[in-house]
Formats: C-alpha cells, sequence, structure tokens
C-alpha cells in the first residue's frame, strides 16, 4: 500500500491525499481548493498532479473549500466514482460549493473584460453552477462511527472532528493481500476542546498511521473568557469612542455564527451598545439557517443556552443581509456599527468592498478573528502592511487592527497533543504533518517527538509513502 500526498504540504489549503491499495485501488482523501497563493492559485487548482480518472473514490472529511472546492473539477476531469461524507456535510458543502462556483463565474468575468480590452482570448471558469449540479449526483452519506465497507480491502468509519458542523475524523481499515489489516487515521481538522458551539473532538480508534493536521502547530489560542472581553472592548472602543465601523472579516460556516452567539451573549447581558449589526453574506446567512437545524450538533452548553434563548444566532439589532443592493448601502450609512462578512482571508466575496471603502479611515477597526494564508489579503493586513491592493487598487491602511485568534475552528498544539493523546504512541509507525505552513509544522514535529512519537515526518508535495 501507498501513500502520495498531492496537497496541503506547504501550505494550508488543497487539501488532497491518495491512498493506493496493493489492488490498485485508489482512495482520494479531501480534494480541495488552493486559497490565497497568489497568482500561483488559479494554475495550482486547474491542474492535477495525479489522473482524475485513476480515483475510484474519495471521503470527504468536511465541507470546507480548501478540503471540497475541487469536487466539480475533479468530475469533469474524468473522476466517476462516490464521494462520501457525513450528513450534516452533505448539507453544508452544497452550499459552499455554489457559492464558490459563483465567485469563479464572477471573477472570470471581470478578467475576461480586462482580457477583451487587451485583445486576448477569453478564459473559463474553473467550474460551474452546472458542474456543481452534477458533482452533487456523485455524494453519498454515512453516519458518524458506522464500520462502512468500500471493498473487500478498505473500510472506514466517521469519528466527530469538532471542527465545523459535519466536521469528521477518517478512520480507514486496508487489508493487504495476506490480509492483514492496517489502520490509517486522516484527521481532516481537528475543532477545540470547550468550542463555543460544537462538541469537543472524539477519540478516535487506534492508528498505525496518522496524517494529522498542523494548522496551529506552533501557537497557543487565547482563552475564551478573555477573548470575549476582548471582543467587547474593541466594539466600545470602535464604535463609541471612535463612533467608527468594525469590519470582522470571517468566513461563513462556524467562525461568523461564533462572532454572532457571543453578540447575543453580550445582548442578552445587557453589555452590548446599542449599535446595529449587520451579517453581510447570503453564504452566512443561509449557513447560519443549517446551523439552526442541527441542533443535535452543539454542545452542551449551547444546548442548555438555547432553552432561555431559543436563536442563539438572531437578536434585536442584528440583520442578516443577502441582496446585493442592500450590501452596497451599507457603505453609504454613517453611523457605527458592526459589519460581519466574508471571505475569512479577505480575497473575495463581500468583505473586499467593505475594506475598500472602509481600511483607509481611522474611526475603523479591521478585526482578524482567525488564519489566514500569507500571501492573502487578509495575511498581509494581518501582518501589519501599511498599504495593500484591493481590486487591483492601493489603499493606506489606516484604520485599527485588532487580532483575535481565540475564535479559530482549529485546535492550538496543546490541544492537538491531546487530541493524540488517545493512541498508544509505540504502536503508531508514522505520524505525516499536513496542512500547515512550514514553521507551524516544524515546531508541532519537535513537539510530538518530545511526546514519544518515533517517527514524524514532514511530506513534501508529491511525496509517497510505502505503508508496511
Amino acid at each position: 500500500m501507498q501513500i502520495k500526498f498531492s496537497g496541503a504540504t506547504e501550505t494550508v489549503t488543497g487539501s488532497k491525499h491518495i491512498i493506493k491499495t496493493d489492488k490498485g485501488f485508489n482512495i482520494l482523501l479531501d480534494c480541495g481548493l488552493y486559497q490565497g497563493m497568489g497568482k500561483e492559485t488559479d494554475s495550482l487548482n486547474r491542474n492535477f498532479d495525479f489522473n482524475p480518472a485513476d480515483i475510484d473514490v474519495v471521503i470527504l472529511s468536511h465541507a470546507h473549500i480548501d478540503h471540497s472546492g475541487n469536487l466539480p473539477l475533479l468530475i469533469n476531469r474524468g473522476f466517476l466514482g462516490s464521494i462520501y461524507c457525513t450528513p450534516p456535510t452533505l448539507v453544508v458543502v452544497e452550499v459552499l460549493l455554489y457559492d464558490s462556483a459563483k465567485i469563479h463565474e464572477s471573477d472570470i468575468e471581470y478578467v475576461n473584460k480586462k482580457r477583451e480590452q487587451r485583445g486576448e482570448k477569453p478564459l473559463i471558469p474553473l467550474y460551474t453552477s452546472k458542474d456543481v449540479d452534477h458533482c452533487l449526483k456523485h455524494f453519498k452519506t454515512v453516519p458518524y462511527r458506522a464500520d462502512f465497507h468500500l471493498n473487500d480491502e478498505v473500510s472506514f468509519s466517521f469519528t466527530d472532528a469538532g471542527h465545523i458542523l459535519g466536521s469528521a475524523v477518517v478512520n480507514l481499515k486496508l487489508k493487504d493481500k495476506e490480509k492483514k489489516i492496517t489502520h490509517l487515521t486522516f484527521t481532516g481538522d481537528v475543532g477545540k476542546y470547550n468550542d463555543m458551539l460544537l462538541k469537543d473532538p472524539e477519540v478516535f480508534p487506534q492508528a498505525d498511521y496518522i496524517i494529522c493536521e498542523s494548522t496551529y502547530g506552533d501557537r497557543l489560542h487565547e482563552i475564551e473568557k478573555d477573548a470575549e472581553l476582548h471582543l467587547l472592548n474593541v466594539v466600545k472602543y470602535t464604535c463609541v469612542e471612535k463612533k467608527g465601523k468594525l469590519i470582522i472579516p470571517a468566513f461563513s460556516l462556524g467562525r461568523t455564527q461564533e462572532i454572532v452567539f457571543i453578540l447575543d451573549k453580550l445582548k442578552n447581558s445587557g453589555l452590548l451598545p446599542n449599535i446595529k449589526v449587520y451579517v453581510d453574506s447570503p453564504m452566512s446567512s443561509n449557513v447560519t439557517d443549517i446551523m439552526r437545524e442541527h441542533v443535535e450538533c452543539f454542545n452542551a452548553k449551547l444546548q442548555t443556552y438555547i432553552k432561555t434563548d431559543s436563536d442563539p444566532f438572531g437578536f434585536s439589532n442584528l440583520t442578516y443581509i443577502r441582496e446585493k443592493a442592500d450590501s452596497i448601502n451599507l457603505n453609504s450609512k454613517k453611523e457605527p456599527c458592526i459589519i460581519i462578512s466574508a471571505s475569512g482571508m479577505m480575497d473575495a466575496g463581500r468583505i473586499k468592498h467593505h475594506l475598500r471603502n472602509n481600511i483607509s479611515d481611522q474611526k475603523n477597526t479591521i478585526l482578524v478573528v482567525g488564519y489566514c494564508s500569507p500571501n492573502s489579503l487578509g495575511g498581509k493586513i494581518r501582518e501589519g502592511q501599511k498599504v495593500v491592493k484591493i481590486f487591483g487598487e492601493e489603499y493606506d491602511v489606516n484604520a485599527d487592527i485588532e487580532i483575535i485568534d481565540s475564535y479559530s475552528a482549529h485546535a492550538d498544539y496543546s490541544e492537538l497533543i491531546r487530541f493524540l493523546s488517545c493512541q498508544d504512541k509505540q504502536k503508531v509507525k508514522k505520524v505525516f504533518l499536513v496542512h500547515g505552513d512550514p514553521p507551524s509544522k516544524v515546531s508541532f514535529r519537535d513537539k510530538l517527538i518530545v511526546e514519544g512519537y518515533n517517527n514524524v515526518i514532514i511530506p513534501t508535495k508529491n511525496e509517497s509513502f510505502i505503508l508496511d
């Protein structure tokens, strides 16, 4: 048996890992888009490092676009098999893939206008909404903890990763020619313990090999209570003292709902200033509706909370904006307010318009609440660049920049070590670190070695390993 790493190696996006069995059955773990890679992004997404027609099955860990976003193109290029995920993931991935298609269609329309002016041939989008229609027909769901057999060589089960709604750890059993079983676990993205919304990551079966994420392998998150106070202080400073706008770029799934839930709690406790709050993202609105329908995925604290407040994602002064005209109107409003908008890395979506209109005004604040790829617009703002390009034009960064990392849906290094602690380290032959920037992976590798893991590997793109 063999494993090949085709994505999320030198970066945190583009998750793709291929397992090949002794009989030549090819399993693709995730098929995500690269994000925030600058000019290389489009080429990386359009060109697979393998033949999609050779893939027999896809097992999807969760719906985030850096894990699911290139599935429509995979099918366009010849993949004919089934895509397996948890039931909540299917509901969410449908919303995210259609949104992704709209972005690709819109972006290519803008690019083609420029190309037409230069007398160049038009380009085609990475995929369209029709491609998503076709893609969704390939999906099949498997409940958490069910042992699902693909064939006489491969079976797998999902355990809860606690990362986003429907997220799963993939636990594979692989039989070789001698009927010996190899246990391989792919963590996908691991959530935090004591998350505001979701249950803790589950204990997973003993593994021989582990493919582990390492997004925050070199840092610790701020304590949640301090983060809530931090957010309240930023709101008061920006909207009350400076009388400005607080712009919060946030991923539509998970991060937006966490921020809204905190504001809901502050509102109920009488601490939130009397200002308007807007969630300006059709996808965020749709995903929030999905979250409301999956109460069974909430943790015990939130289950208790909704007994007294039936809607943790709604309160007076909060408006969800779907229509483009209403979004544009926000830019003409002068009064202090909070605007939560996608995307979290600030490279696409309505957030770019809000940044363009507000980033140069020192009355305003940009609050970064999660990971941003270094090459993304969010990464440049986060690291403190004083001038950034938005829609091809340069803007001075005069607004205050605040960062709260505890709202990340990813476990920090201490939580990842806790997550792995259910394993007998002596039985783990290799741990492969993916989905992290190089310094994060190196730091986490060193920590795991100190913890007693004997063979921790940082694979490079397209590197292959034999599973013995």
